[in-house]
Order: structure tokens, then C-alpha cells, then sequence
């Protein structure tokens, strides 16, 4: 196959050829050279790797920069029949690092097309699979685009290991190490200066769902975070807090449940809901890790587990 133009090479095959090498090992007995903007592909899976070629030097001609990652799952993309380029230049906004958010896979675009389209959304889902990043990307997005007056971004606090009583400070100073991670997402996508003067302007909220009790939230975009700790009464009082012009997120991983008698307010809530316009379930597995290799296998060998 032939690359259109010698400027595209280096971002396409990496420092001394470690894309080229990654492609060529995922495809047994397929051999692979390079040759000004010629690559020359053989083999019994040399169409495969042609494929998966061509969506790369999309993606590079796009503008993007490859690394391992990106070419690993651009390979598990073309091996189920999908196209990277397609799905890869969907950016939802620029982070504070100038860096594009967009969804790594098949399962992560669901999610926001589902964000988009409904009311409600249920991200379900292993750690790694970017259910809370994302959805607090797409919060900004609606921010920055009039589409909601503020940000309110909550989750249980559950005392898993500590009680809140014996931990330094006031209310506040107690509960904050729960909010962190939240916190931490929405400085990935508007800097910390930034993060704080939407927080002091109230723009952004950062709160325990316990603070949500009594309130109706109108023109909001809501995520509700680590919903599985949340007990069955906390999940219906956060449900009938939507006001109007609001849109909601909800995220939790069934299998990390640390509530009190493991009575999770997430349990057997799809069969319940099941049927409600405007209310979207988005189920996230070990092919939508995108943290390190690792991860997905450790949530893999969890799977088998479970399974058995």
C-alpha cells in the first residue's frame, strides 16, 4: 500500500518502527516492511494489516498522535469489523492540556451518543472504562455551550475502611477525599485556575448525595457518581430531584459495591426503569479499558471469575 506523502511515515510507524512492529505482531506469520511511503505487507492476515494501516494513516492525517495505546485498540477495532477513523475523530471538547477528548471505542461512543440523546444515562461499567471522565467532558461541552446553566457533580459518601467521625476537619474536610476524583476530572478539562473560578461563581458544583435531598435541579447537568454505593432510598431521591432543562449521569461499577449490607441502589434498578422515554442504559466492558494493558486484564481475569 502506498502512503499519501513522506510527512505522514514517522507519525505512522513510530520511533524505529514500534507501530509497524506492534501492527506485525498482532497478525501471525505476516510480514511488514517500510520503504519511503511504500509498505509492503505478505502474508495470510496481510489484509487485515493493510486495514488496519489505512484507518492509522487516517488518524495521523487527521492530525493525531499515535502511541501504543491508540494503535492496540485501532487493531482489537479492525479484528471486530469496526473503523477507528471513524469513531477516534469524534472530539468532544479540548482539554485544559490542549489535549482532545474524544471516545477510544465502540462502547465509550455509545455512551456519549446515549448522553446526548437522552435524559438520563446509566454508565455501567468496570474501573478504567472512562464512565466518569467523559461524562464530566460532556458536562463542560453543555456548559460551554448554553445548553445548561451549571454543573453538579456528586457521589456517596461510604465509609469503606474509615468512618468519616474519626477523620480530620469539619463536615467539608471530611468528605472531600470522596469528591477528589471529581474534582480531578473536571481539572483534566478546564484547569485548576480555571476549575476553581466556576466552582467560587457557582457554576460548578462538587457535593455528597446526601446534599441532595429537598432540592429540584433545573438547567443542570447532573452526574451522579459511584451510584452503586448509593442505597435503593438515596437512588430514588437523586432520581426525582430532575428539574426541568436538565440532563443526568449516572456511573457505577456493580461489582465494586461498598454500601452497608451490599444493598445497592443500582441493583435491579434497569428491570425497574426499564421502558422510560428519555432514559438510556450504557453497559461498558474490558474491551472500553483504556487505562493501562493491565487493567483489561485484570478485569478480564475478574470476568472468568465471576463466571465460573
Amino acid at each position: 500500500m502506498n502512503v499519501p506523502g513522506n510527512h505522514l511515515m514517522v507519525g505512522l510507524l513510530g520511533h524505529r518502527d514500534q507501530f509497524l512492529r506492534l501492527v506485525e505482531d498482532a497478525f501471525p506469520r505476516t510480514d511488514i516492511h517500510a520503504r519511503g511511503t511504500e509498505i509492503a505487507i505478505s502474508g495470510p492476515h496481510a489484509e487485515s494489516a493493510a486495514r488496519v494501516f489505512s484507518e492509522l494513516v487516517l488518524l495521523v492525517a487527521d492530525g493525531q498522535v499515535l502511541d501504543p495505546a491508540t494503535v492496540r485498540r485501532s487493531i482489537d477495532m479492525v479484528d471486530h469489523d469496526e473503523k477507528p477513523s471513524d469513531l477516534l475523530a469524534s472530539e468532544i471538547l479540548r482539554s485544559a492540556k490542549g489535549n482532545s477528548v474524544r471516545p477510544k471505542t465502540q462502547g465509550q461512543r455509545r455512551y456519549i451518543e446515549a448522553i446526548r440523546d437522552n435524559v438520563i444515562t446509566f454508565g455501567i461499567g468496570p474501573a478504567g472504562t472512562g464512565k466518569s471522565w467523559l461524562a464530566v467532558a460532556m458536562a463542560v461541552q453543555a456548559l460551554q455551550r448554553d445548553e445548561v446553566e451549571r454543573i453538579i457533580l456528586t457521589r456517596p459518601a461510604v465509609e469503606a475502611g474509615e468512618r468519616l467521625g474519626f477523620l480530620p476537619g469539619d463536615l467539608m474536610a471530611k468528605i472531600d477525599p470522596y469528591l477528589r476524583p471529581l474534582y480531578d476530572a473536571l481539572y483534566d478539562m478546564v484547569d485548576p485556575d480555571g476549575g476553581q473560578r466556576l466552582l467560587e461563581r457557582n457554576l460548578v458544583e462538587v457535593a455528597p448525595l446526601a446534599f441532595m435531598r429537598g432540592r429540584t435541579l433545573n438547567a443542570s447537568f447532573i452526574i451522579l457518581d459511584e451510584a452503586q454505593n448509593a442505597t435503593p432510598e438515596q437512588m430514588k431521591m437523586f432520581l426525582t430531584r430532575i428539574g426541568f432543562g436538565s440532563k443526568v449521569v449516572v456511573t457505577g461499577d456493580t461489582s465494586q459495591v461498598d454500601v452497608a449490607g451490599n444493598k445497592s441502589g443500582l441493583a435491579d434498578l434497569e428491570r425497574v426503569l426499564t421502558g422510560i422515554d428519555g432514559l438510556s442504559w450504557v453497559h461498558l466492558g474490558a474491551r472500553d479499558v483504556v487505562r493501562h494493558r493491565i487493567v483489561q486484564d485484570i478485569v478480564n481475569a475478574y470476568d472468568r471469575s465471576s463466571d465460573t
